[in-house]
């Protein structure tokens, strides 16, 4: 699977709360939180789904990265993603593993595990 996806009884707004303040132990910090709800209603569409894209970033690994491989800024920031699912709040993010693996470049496969290594325990916490 490319990614990662739990589930939680916390309300959207609760999970993403408690989220941040798991990323800021991590030295991740959320450069935006875009609501595609709010987004697709102010276009006139009717979707009724919380749907919350956080885009969380780490300076200093983010600096790493792209000095071992521009290309990997292709998968930058990190997504999380929190929505609403059938009654359950739902939180999930493709796998920073997965992705770098598009790049076939061996030396970025241990460091993307690390930061999703990271990234799950960050939202395992959450829930």
């Amino acid at each position: 699977m490319f990614d990662y996806t739990v589930g939680t009884d916390k309300s959207v707004e609760e999970a993403i709360q408690r989220l941040e303040e798991r990323l800021k132990e991590e030295k991740f910090g959320v450069l935006w939180n875009f609501d595609i709800k709010e987004k697709l209603q102010e276009k006139g569409l009717d979707f009724q789904k919380e749907f919350k894209v956080l885009e969380v970033c780490n300076p200093q690994e983010a600096f790493r990265v792209l000095n071992e491989n521009e290309m990997a800024g292709y998968f930058l920031p990190c997504k999380i993603v929190v929505y609403e699912d059938s009654g359950q709040t739902r939180i999930g993010m493709p796998k920073p593993s997965a992705l770098i693996s598009l790049l076939n470049d061996e030396g970025l496969k241990q460091f993307a595990k690390d930061i999703e290594d990271r990234l799950i325990s960050c939202i395992d916490k959450s829930i």
